[in-house]
């Protein structure tokens, strides 16, 4: 069942309001554009009542934006930010009340990283095929293989949702399943931040010199707003390394700019002019407004028994309580964390997610050991 008018979609967004919950999945292509494009929209009300919505078809999607921003209605998706994404983006409407069952699993004493086929199987012994997967989501007419796998990627959320509450120990971790879980109904935490700190993720900044760091986050905010003004990808505006390689070099003649980097002719001729006005601005600009230079962190012997202390305290309480540890922190928080415990000085708590929420409490014990 395709869904291809507004009508039918505001009939059925009717109809999906009255339910507890409803699963939801898209299909996307990603490759030629800046923004992803939306192939198809799925969407369960039972494991019977599985519908398609045809985003190609269909012009105005926000009547769909009605039942997101519902927060009478569950939605169930699994690994739901970029989905949250992408509609949000195409319907104009704030998600509310989302059920993420990657993030469940990991309150459900399942790794919080499976796949929705793995945890089909797991919880539901149900071999999913996984066919389709280089699907080509924005061709016409889609064939009855694809249709099926579209469908089945929301079947069995809402069956799954159920099974995971069920195996979550106790009403503490429930609410602490429902925090995390919130975060979700803030579009911050799943929409692309383009200003600020990105050119930080380009491989091998960390190896540049204040100056070239800050033409570096300059040429990243330029290429960012190139990028969505022709809807290309970053890396067909210019690549990563060759951008560093700019920043490395300052250079400030057009001349030298073609000589001394990688920067394809095309590009060259397209934006050497404003790369060269960039890094001049840059070099105008005073020192102290430079991005600093971050180091990475070194840890004293004392800082590794506290961040074994920790990992250990971690892994003990997450058993316990039927958690995935990976939820409550990556290496990189927890050496900062352990780094603040062990220094002497009673310091603020750096902004870590660790020091609020669910996290906190779980930890509370160490704190206080430390403090």
């Amino acid at each position: 069942m395709m869904i291809t008018t507004s009508a039918d979609l505001s009939e059925l967004v009717a109809r999906a309001c009255k339910t507890d919950a409803v699963a939801l999945d898209t299909e996307f292509v990603w490759e030629r554009t800046y923004y992803p494009q939306l192939g198809l929209i799925q969407m369960a009300l039972s494991d019977e009542d599985c519908i398609l919505i045809d985003p190609i078809a269909i012009e105005d999607l926000s009547p769909l934006g009605e039942l997101l921003s519902d927060r009478s209605v569950v939605k169930v998706l699994h690994d739901a930010p970029q989905d949250l994404a992408i509609l949000s983006r195409v319907t104009g409407a704030v998600p509310q009340n989302i059920f993420d069952t990657k993030i469940a699993a990991g309150f459900a004493n399942l790794p919080s990283t499976m796949s929705l086929c793995k945890l089909i199987k797991e919880l539901l012994d149900i071999e999913l095929p996984k066919t389709e997967t280089r699907t080509n989501w924005l061709k016409r007419p889609l064939d009855e293989k694809q249709v099926l796998y579209a469908l089945d990627d929301v079947r069995y959320l809402r069956a799954v949702r159920v099974l995971l509450l069920n195996r979550v120990i106790g009403p503490q971790i429930k609410s602490w399943l429902q925090e995390e879980l919130n975060i979700l109904n803030n579009p911050k935490h799943y929409q692309e931040n383009c200003n600020g700190d990105r050119f930080r993720k380009i491989r091998g900044c960390g190896s540049l010199k204040r100056e070239s760091l800050a033409i570096l986050k300059e040429l990243v905010i330029w290429r960012e707003g190139e990028a969505k003004k022709q809807d290309k990808p970053r890396g067909h505006i210019i690549k990563d390394n060759i951008l560093l390689n700019i920043a490395n070099e300052k250079t400030l003649q057009l001349e030298n700019l073609q000589q001394k980097t990688s920067i394809s002719p095309k590009a060259f001729k397209k934006y050497g002019t404003a790369i060269i006005e960039l890094t001049q601005q840059v070099l105008n600009t005073p020192e102290e407004n430079y991005p600093t230079v971050k180091r990475v962190t070194r840890l004293s012997q004392k800082d590794k028994l506290t961040l074994d202390k920790l990992h250990g305290l971690i892994k003990l309480k997450c058993e316990l309580l039927g958690i995935d540890p990976a939820l409550v922190g990556n290496s990189s928080e927890l050496k900062s964390l352990a780094k603040v415990l062990t220094s002497s000085r009673s310091q603020q708590l750096p902004d870590l997610r660790q020091t609020e929420g669910w996290r906190r409490s779980l930890l509370q014990d160490f704190f206080h050991q430390h403090h």
